[in-house]
């Protein structure tokens, strides 16, 4: 049975995390069109290479966009490095190959300068972005807003989970694939009702820890890595993200007695091996949490009937929001303004 609770939290980053699923459901109307448009000319003529640029909660996004190309239409997905345009000038072999640059606000001059590059050497440009009359949406050829609305809290919510769902979207239209058009469907109920699960029993290790790590694999390592990030962001805590596999190639050595570990488990063929890893880490006195099904030697976080894996995966992030804000509270920290930071941030 699942556990749920109340959030009466006041955070304005609680608030707006809640905002997703309306968010989504703007999308359905507006990305139809433009969507459709882009998967029938990718359909036309594939490109053999995918290149996504992005920084922060949108370069997670990015990494969610790798696993559903790779996965599903079978074309392998590079992260670019934005300071070979910036800084070095640099012109890529890319003609004719999908270029996808990811950001809340389109101002950061590397991402629009790293656009711009891209869609001079004949590049397919696209820009998932929030702002649609930002600099980076004036570099693309598409645009794709994100339509997640306006955002204050410095930490990235809704707009996290909302660029997600546009690149979920790009591929199920690329592929056509009806389960995961249909995972879409029922997304928006999904992620309100993920907002109401309870996850406190995870707040006391991860408000009382020094350090942890967050392991996901396929679908979920997106999820890991935003979440290490938001530790990070709103807790203070010295969080770092793996894949399942990549951490038992040295990480491992970190596990001592009471270690918190945040496991979050995919619906599909990606979780095998993670039940084992979260065995072994038990029986090395890590406190190992495990959100997307139960495992042996660790404390289940609730989640919802599986539905799509890849859906299930953007309900597993939107939880966490929730729990992460408690933990910043007990921690007296202030989730919506994380010293240090600022809502935009430009790099070049």
């Amino acid at each position: 049975m699942m556990q749920r609770f109340t959030n009466d939290s006041k955070t304005r980053m609680a608030a707006e995390s809640r905002e997703a699923p309306q968010a989504l459901r703007r999308q359905a109307k507006s990305l139809a069109e433009p969507i459709a448009a882009l998967a029938a000319r990718l359909r036309r003529r594939p490109p053999q290479v995918v290149l996504t640029c992005a920084r922060g909660s949108s370069a997670h996004a990015a990494t969610f966009g790798k696993h559903l190309i790779e996965r599903h239409v079978g074309i392998p997905v590079s992260a670019v490095a934005p300071n070979i345009a910036s800084l070095y000038r640099r012109r890529m072999a890319i003609e004719h190959q999908l270029f996808i640059a990811v950001s809340q606000g389109g101002g950061s001059a590397d991402i629009i300068e790293s656009a711009v590059l891209a869609r001079a050497a004949g590049a397919i440009t696209v820009a998932i972005v929030n702002d649609g009359a930002s600099p980076l949406a004036a570099a693309a050829e598409i645009v794709l807003p994100i339509e997640a609305g306006a955002e204050l809290s410095v930490a990235a919510t809704k707009t996290f989970v909302a660029s997600l769902a546009v690149l979920l979207r790009l591929v199920a239209a690329w592929t056509g694939d009806v389960p995961m058009l249909r995972g879409l469907d029922r997304l928006p109920d999904r992620l309100a009702s993920a907002s109401g699960l309870d996850w406190s029993p995870a707040v006391p290790a991860l408000s009382a820890a020094r350090s942890l790590v967050a392991i996901g694999r396929g679908p979920t390592l997106a999820i890991a890595r935003e979440a290490a990030l938001k530790l990070k962001e709103t807790c203070g805590v010295h969080a770092e993200a793996f894949s399942g596999a990549e951490f038992q190639h040295g990480p491992l050595a970190l596990i001592e007695q009471a270690y918190p570990v945040l496991m979050f488990v995919p619906g599909d063929a990606s979780a095998e091996g993670l039940a084992a890893l979260a065995a072994d880490l038990a029986t090395k006195g890590a406190q190992v949490f495990a959100a997307g099904g139960p495992l042996a030697g660790a404390a289940t976080l609730p989640t919802l009937e599986p539905d799509h894996p890849d859906a299930d995966s953007i309900c597993l992030i939107q939880s966490f929001y929730q729990c992460v804000v408690q933990a910043a509270d007990r921690r007296g920290r202030d989730a919506d303004r994380p010293p240090h930071l600022q809502k935009v941030t430009r790099t070049r």
